[in-house]
């Protein structure tokens, strides 16, 4: 026999609300038994840590960067006149760009570089 839709659905939501309202029920006897037990030493300092911190908005600083070799782009134009072929027809002048890669010795230098906006917080 084939059990309608409508309790099947009933079915399965009240075994949901039962696991959950045990779950809560579990989960919060474990914390009270877990929360009573007596600290005799304070962990941590008392009051707000947060008056220690100050908001550093973000700027540019520099690093200071070793000399060294570096694959760099080199682009060349050449310019090709125009001509008159062996038949007489016209041909335009063009430029034509070439691009290749050259190794560079680059001497050290600073490099700036952006730090973003962060809490500095010091210990006192």
């Amino acid at each position: 026999m084939a059990v309608s839709m409508r309790v099947r659905r009933l079915v399965a939501g009240a075994a949901a609300t039962g696991l959950l309202a045990g779950g809560t029920a579990l989960g919060l006897s474990g914390t009270a038994t877990a929360a009573s037990a007596p600290t005799t030493t304070a962990t941590a300092p008392a009051g707000d840590h947060h008056d220690r911190c100050e908001w550093v908005k973000g700027h540019w600083a520099k690093k200071w960067v070793k000399g060294h070799w570096e694959k760099k782009v080199h682009y060349t134009k050449t310019w090709h006149k125009g001509h008159y072929d062996k038949h007489g027809t016209w041909h335009k002048g063009y430029w034509d760009h070439d691009r290749h890669y050259k190794w560079v010795y680059v001497q050290a230098h600073w490099q700036p570089y952006w730090v973003k906006g962060h809490w500095d917080c010091h210990h006192r």
